[in-house]
């Protein structure tokens, strides 16, 4: 491996080399800039990417081309999370930062570094951020001090106020290819099979993949929700409605929680309606081929369409002030099998 791949390969990041790249030639010339806007949907990397960004910003190694080294000082702290010039500001028991928090990293950032080149703030899910607590850092966002970078983390970008989005330098994330995603797992010691299973079920996001290859807790509560769905679909309309009580306790008002369900049932919806068309592509829950199959020959090909789509509008229900619960009453009624 030459030294730039051996560069490249400390950055830890899979399927966005593109990415590393750009911001690898900024620090070569000199051009980083004060404020990026990382997006892209849950796990793909994003505070990965992040977070060996500000590890090579900091980085001790004299050629930038060597950053980040992983053994200096600066690198071992942000490893540890102990970098005092390094801030993240993320959720709090499942809610967005307020705008108290957004202004005191604002105000850390014009401090000047206790040892290192820059001030990095990191703000995650800050497409969650309420505008006006968005606002609150649109100051320093025009006037940012030398030393200061900041980091933007959102899964939807839109959401973010022009006026921030206009100021900071986008980095749109996409999903990794399967073969990546799999020959990566592979690489781990995951044997083939497994490393397929768990590559499609990732859609291409590195962090869930990884998440999966090292807790088979992941896998786990993958079964248990398409057990739930299974039990949906058989049941009656009282059994639906205690159904959708009992997952709606479970998450309480953590909506990432709810979210991965989501995504879970969203798959499956999603491999049904391709085998209702006779579609050649191969199924992402691979393991359950002949259940989706019994089940899409059951519905047809246009209720496995509409329960695909009350699913996604369920995820986006998720980003509004709606009442979860009753949103899941009828996220189950919507789903075929009553009469």
């Amino acid at each position: 491996m030459d030294e730039g791949s051996r560069a490249s390969a400390n950055w830890g990041v899979i399927g966005h080399e593109w990415a590393v790249d750009f911001l690898r030639r900024a620090l070569r010339h000199g051009r980083n800039r004060h404020a990026y806007l990382i997006s892209g949907s849950p796990s793909l990397g994003k505070m990965k990417l992040a977070r060996a960004y500000a590890m090579a910003l900091n980085c001790e190694k004299r050629n930038a081309a060597d950053r980040p080294c992983l053994d200096c000082r600066a690198c071992k702290a942000v490893d540890r999370g102990s970098d005092p010039d390094l801030l993240v500001i993320s959720q709090a028991d499942g809610q967005p930062p307020k705008i108290d928090e957004i202004r005191h990293a604002a105000h850390a950032l014009a401090l000047k570094p206790f040892a290192s080149r820059y001030r990095i703030a990191i703000f995650d899910d800050f497409d969650l951020v309420a505008p006006l607590a968005q606002d609150a850092l649109l100051k320093t966002l025009e006037e940012p001090p030398d030393y200061a970078v900041m980091i933007l983390i959102a899964a939807n970008a839109e959401r973010i106020l022009p006026t921030v989005r206009s100021r900071a330098q986008m980095l749109p994330l996409r999903p990794a290819p399967l073969e990546l995603m799999k020959d990566t797992l592979i690489s781990r010691g995951c044997d083939e099979e497994r490393a397929d299973l768990i590559a499609r079920l990732s859609c291409g996001r590195a962090g869930w993949a990884l998440k999966a290859l090292a807790d088979d807790e992941t896998l786990a509560i993958r079964e248990e929700m398409l057990n739930l769905l299974r039990d949906v679909l058989a049941g009656t309309r009282l059994a639906r409605i205690k159904a959708a009580e009992t997952l709606s306790k479970r998450v309480g008002r953590d909506k990432a929680e709810l979210r991965h369900v989501l995504d879970i049932w969203q798959t499956y919806w999603r491999d049904v309606a391709l085998q209702c068309l006779d579609s050649p592509v191969k199924p992402c829950n691979g393991d359950r081929r002949a259940e989706i199959r019994a089940l899409a020959q059951r519905i047809g090909p246009a209720n496995a369409l509409e329960a695909l789509k009350a699913t996604q509008r369920m995820l986006q229900t998720l980003d509004t002030n709606a009442n979860l619960r009753l949103a899941l009453d009828a996220l189950f009624l919507d789903y075929p099998g009553l009469d």
